[in-house]
């Protein structure tokens, strides 16, 4: 039988942080689990709970689920990336783990924690969550950053672990390709809950309601869902997310936005009559996962590593573009009996693609990150 580990997972926010997107609710999942099967887990991560958070000057210490979180003092932060004074200080106190998570990329608490573990010899699994390629905003200083700053963060990892094939590709020319290794994520339990009401949002009843969530940012493919509107003239578009003021989101009384929620907005999914994650580029997409597992149907884009998770009749999964789009959400719309076979076909891909099964595979990939080590060491040690 395999021996319990000391896991130590650094990340740039952490749950309750659900503003900052899937990677918060995927660790969240996986840390829970290791620890119900007897791992040690410690986190170490900013005090910041959304992009417009206030500075944090006390660090704090809280158990969830198993699981010691170190939610360190914050004082200044951009956006997502916070800048905490006292990580090393709080790397040094934790008990030695036999492995290192680094969660994220390009943000002061992973590259510090990386550093430390290379310092000190420990192997670190490297989870760059859709981030390693530059891409968006400011391209020209992420690559700057990246060969310099950030350089050899991937390429030092024992492994790498990607959500996606898609993700795969983004680091083939970094990394070698036997330590990449696509984990995948875990879809939701099936759930039935009430649906939102309509009469808060005014969208009368009857009306069809589009669906997205996440950032409210460039390349996610809202101005998609807006130009559906127009083609559309009777249907709602909702949207729940942090707004990045990209100046993406066209004002008026059909589209409603919302804001972050706290936790997966499972009365929203069950309130649409579609989910449509349009984006250009997404490492996973975890909320087409969600929106499945309550029987939504899902509408994805296959620059979404999601789109590779659903099977035929489980998700319409099309190109990135907007003909394409549009066509697949007024097919969902206009035919009830798609939108009946999307809706069980979620359920299945959701009873599919269970969390367990991710966890196991995590396992595994921690166990190979630790013994590369112990072979490096033994070579180091008896010489050529």
């Amino acid at each position: 039988m395999n021996r319990s580990l000391r896991i130590l997972f650094a990340a740039p926010a952490w749950w309750p942080a659900t503003a900052f997107g899937g990677p918060v609710v995927v660790a969240r999942e996986l840390t829970t689990r290791l620890a119900e099967r007897g791992h040690s887990v410690e986190v170490v991560t900013t005090s910041l709970t959304s992009v417009d958070g206030a500075a944090s000057w006390r660090s704090r210490t809280e158990d969830h689920d198993g699981v010691r979180v170190h939610y360190l003092a914050t004082p200044a932060h951009y956006r997502w990336m916070g800048l905490t004074p006292t990580l090393p200080l709080d790397l040094a106190r934790v008990e030695r783990p036999d492995v290192v998570h680094v969660l994220g990329f390009r943000d002061p608490v992973t590259t510090g924690a990386a550093a430390w573990a290379r310092v000190r010899r420990i192997p670190y699994v490297f989870e760059p969550v859709g981030m390693f390629r530059a891409r968006l905003r400011k391209v020209a200083m992420k690559r700057a950053l990246d060969s310099t700053l950030y350089r050899g963060m991937a390429s030092r990892a024992a492994v790498v672990a990607v959500s996606s094939e898609l993700e795969r590709d983004d680091l083939a020319a970094a990394v070698p390709a036997e330590r990449i290794h696509v984990r995948g994520n875990g879809f939701p339990e099936p759930y039935d809950v009430p649906a939102a009401e309509r009469g808060p949002l005014g969208i009368p009843d009857g009306a069809p309601v589009l669906l997205y969530v996440g950032r409210i940012a460039a390349g996610k493919g809202i101005e998609h869902l807006i130009a559906a509107l127009q083609e559309l003239p009777e249907a709602h578009l909702v949207l729940i997310g942090p707004d990045d003021r990209h100046g993406v989101v066209a004002a008026g009384d059909r589209v409603h936005l919302l804001g972050p929620t706290d936790g997966p907005p499972l009365a929203y999914y069950r309130l649409a009559d579609v989910l449509v994650l349009p984006s250009a580029g997404d490492s996973f997409g975890m909320v087409a996962a969600e929106a499945a597992a309550g029987g939504t149907p899902v509408v994805v884009t296959d620059r979404c590593g999601v789109a590779g998770c659903f099977g035929e009749g489980e998700a319409l999964v099309v190109p990135d573009d907007r003909t394409a789009i549009l066509d697949a959400v007024r097919s969902v719309l206009n035919d009830p009996a798609l939108r009946a076979r999307l809706s069980a076909g979620g359920v299945d891909a959701a009873r599919r693609m269970s969390w367990d099964t991710v966890t196991d595979r995590q396992e595994e990939l921690y166990r190979l990150a630790v013994a590369s080590r112990t072979a490096a060491s033994r070579l180091s040690t008896e010489g050529p």
